[in-house]
């Protein structure tokens, strides 16, 4: 209702209300659809899938991810869904503590303008925001694009045909869009598999308010235990093929794997048989481009830059995006060609870093070896030094600048 409404405004007032069609229901979707709103535009969110998913991981808010979540009006709504610091105790394979990292660790490392979510909460939050100001398709798909100076024309699966002045592909690390726009050769898969998923009850196992976490050579285990409904289990691990770890699935794939390992990570294992369809599982990639926009065709969010979970920030990105999209259309008005161009070269310079720490991360989530272990818990026992502590938090903060 609120939508026609203002469509109805600015007929009357005889200005053309800009138009885009964004491909993808997910954070980087989801946020590009309401910032353009907060600047005037139409826009139509197509989703291949049936309904809207939930679940998920935990994702950290910090630097301009935090700071866009603000300017987009999400914090209230996300502070009553935020996870707060918790206890993090790393253990053995046998389940024994090993060594524990208290949340005053977290707080110096993240700093203090930072919020922990579960990833299908902010996804919520979004979507509550943006509901009543665009319009949603679902298990609708693009057929076809083309476009001209003046125009980009989408046809969807549903055999309706959009004209719009920008066409966002924001359909995640696979995406369709990208490969229609730009070709196929962007994708850079990484010999590891990722699972998360949430946990129906919290694991007896683990602590109430904390996280037991398994690091041994080529894999991390993580049980996150924050009371019902806020609990969930996160695995990683390198492999040879991950194409072949998928067709196993993530019930068989998980049991092989971690099947070795306690402190709770059978049970997460058994939870995941009930409903083995709610778990994000997937091979690691990031996805590498020289430009992310053609024309009247860009791309946002891990369809554009996927810096994989080794690397975090791929949900701050896609609100940063998003938002310093929207500043650049603003700012060229009818030249979105060179808004576009604009806003890629302000947020490049973040994604290209943030894609090379990528690399450390796989040694701290899949060390190579057991000296790496080694090494990685020497390097978590000095940060839990409260002079180093210090040290890290400064660092961290250059770093999110």
């Amino acid at each position: 209702m609120l939508i026609l409404f203002e469509q109805m405004l600015i007929l009357a007032s005889g200005v053309r209300m800009k138009r885009a069609v964004i491909v993808g229901a997910g954070i980087a979707g989801l946020a590009t659809a309401l910032r353009l709103g907060q600047e005037g535009w139409h826009t139509l969110v197509v989703e291949r899938a049936s309904a809207r998913r939930s679940g998920g991981y935990l994702v950290n808010l910090l630097g301009a991810g935090y700071d866009a979540a603000e300017r987009l009006g999400l914090i209230p709504a996300l502070s009553d869904r935020a996870l707060g610091l918790f206890t993090t105790v790393l253990v053995r394979a046998d389940g024994r503590p090993k060594l524990t990292v208290p949340p005053a660790v977290a707080e110096a490392a993240l700093g203090a303008r930072t919020m922990s979510v579960f990833r299908g909460d902010l996804e919520t939050a979004l979507y509550e925001a943006v509901r009543d100001r665009a319009e949603f398709r679902f298990g609708t798909t693009v057929s076809s694009i083309d476009q001209d100076a003046h125009r980009v024309t989408v046809r969807l699966s549903d055999g309706t045909t959009q004209d719009a002045d920008l066409l966002i592909g924001a359909d995640g690390v696979h995406s369709a869009t990208r490969t229609a726009a730009f070709g196929p050769d962007h994708r850079v898969d990484l010999p590891y598999v990722v699972a998360a998923f949430p946990l129906a009850h919290p694991v007896a196992d683990v602590p109430e308010s904390s996280a037991t976490t398994f690091i041994g050579p080529g894999r991390t285990a993580a049980i996150v235990n924050l009371g019902p409904q806020r609990s969930s289990a996160f695995f990683t691990y390198r492999c040879a093929n991950p194409g072949l770890e998928l067709e196993h699935g993530p019930v068989n794939a998980l049991r092989t794997a971690f099947g070795d390992l306690a402190a709770g990570v059978p049970e997460a294992i058994r939870d995941l048989e009930k409903d083995p369809a709610g778990a994000y599982f997937d091979r690691v990639s990031q996805v590498v481009m020289p430009r992310w926009s053609t024309g009247r065709i860009a791309l946002l969010g891990d369809s554009a830059w996927c810096v994989t979970l080794f690397a975090g920030h791929g949900a701050a990105l896609a609100l940063a995006g998003a938002d310093q999209l929207g500043t650049a259309l603003h700012r060229h008005g009818q030249d979105i060609p060179a808004a576009l161009a604009d806003w890629e070269a302000g947020l490049r310079p973040e994604v290209t870093k943030r894609q090379a720490l990528a690399h450390r991360g796989m040694h701290q989530y899949a060390p190579p070896s057991r000296f790496h272990v080694w090494m990685n818990d020497v390097t978590i026992r000095a940060i839990t030094l409260p002079g180093i502590r210090g040290i890290v938090r400064r660092g961290i903060e250059r770093q999110n600048r």
